[in-house]
């Protein structure tokens, strides 16, 4: 598989190879060892999430407080999605800079999103199928919730949609980035960067027991 660095630090574009024959398609979706290999996220998984979405449906922007945050790997299971990651980090080099792909059951390509990023996605098809690897348990109260149309973040969801989006109640109340930041609620890159080191070490304990 091929992991690419995008405009977000600690988000990543993981696509891999297929492998047809006459019965169809084979792929790895994700492999822990080359994560942390070419990123130095070690990364793994303790709950595993699916949506399912109608076309026009748009889910984010989500994260987690930190702690306990939650990193995740997002790919697209059936039908496709316009996946965005935006960066909200304090601090960091690429604050409120955002990265936008499409996500699709054909093509097998999926996202690394790393503790500290918002994370949301647009419904391209009918019964769309995300699938959601991600670090931590749920553990309720600790979401975090953006607007996914702040003017700040300027996210590119036009590309995804043709009418007015299917949002839940809650995305549709969520508030601007910067009243989030002035609760207290985002984490600052620093303490994203020393957690992403303390899974770094632990991974490496664990491997060595």
């Amino acid at each position: 598989m091929d992991i690419q660095q995008t405009a977000v630090a600690d988000a990543y574009r993981i696509t891999p190879r297929l492998l047809s024959d006459s019965r169809g398609t084979f792929h790895e979706s994700f492999r822990h060892d080359q994560l942390a290999r070419e990123t130095g996220h070690f990364f793994v998984p303790r709950q595993v999430n699916y949506s399912s979405s109608r076309r026009g449906t748009l889910r984010g922007l989500h994260g987690v407080l930190l702690p306990p945050g939650q990193a995740k790997f997002v790919s697209c299971v059936r039908g496709s999605v316009l996946d965005v990651v935006a960066d909200v980090r304090p601090g960091s080099p690429t604050y409120g800079a955002h990265t936008a792909s499409v996500l699709d059951a054909d093509g097998g390509a999926g996202v690394f999103v790393a503790e500290g990023l918002v994370h949301g996605f647009v419904a391209l098809t009918d019964d769309a199928c995300v699938s959601y690897l991600c670090s931590t348990e749920f553990v309720p109260g600790t979401q975090i919730d953006i607007c996914p149309f702040d003017p700040d973040l300027a996210l590119p969801w036009h590309l995804g949609l043709t009418g007015e989006p299917l949002l839940s109640d809650k995305d549709a109340r969520a508030p601007a980035l910067s009243a989030v930041a002035d609760q207290g609620l985002l984490a600052t890159y620093e303490e994203c960067r020393s957690r992403y080191a303390e899974n770094r070490r632990e991974g490496v304990r664990r491997e060595r027991s």
